[in-house]
């Protein structure tokens, strides 16, 4: 059975990470409670600078939930300012 939650961790802020190979249609995020910053979801590895702050959509750990539309999780990217932070997925389709 293919993974319908998880989370993605980004060692080393400032350089974004793929999100995991998982199809779908539907995604929901949240930054984890334990996060001291926000972290910042985007497309496109090219830009530069990556999916950061200035250029990824922000998730802060006030409990605000970000849905998208997506064909596979390895479509978006992650970013954080802070070593080691997390972004928890759920497949919602």
């Amino acid at each position: 059975m293919a993974a319908r939650s998880g989370q993605v961790t980004v060692a080393t802020a400032g350089t974004a990470v793929k999100g995991p190979d998982v199809p779908g249609q539907t995604f929901a995020f949240r930054a984890l409670d334990a996060n001291t910053n926000p972290v910042y979801i985007g497309t496109d590895e090219a830009a530069s600078p990556d999916t950061s702050a200035t250029v990824g959509f922000p998730l802060h750990t006030t409990g605000e939930i970000l849905t998208l539309k997506a064909s596979n999780l390895n479509t978006l990217w992650f970013d954080v300012t802070t070593n080691g932070e997390k972004i928890g997925w759920i497949k919602v389709d």
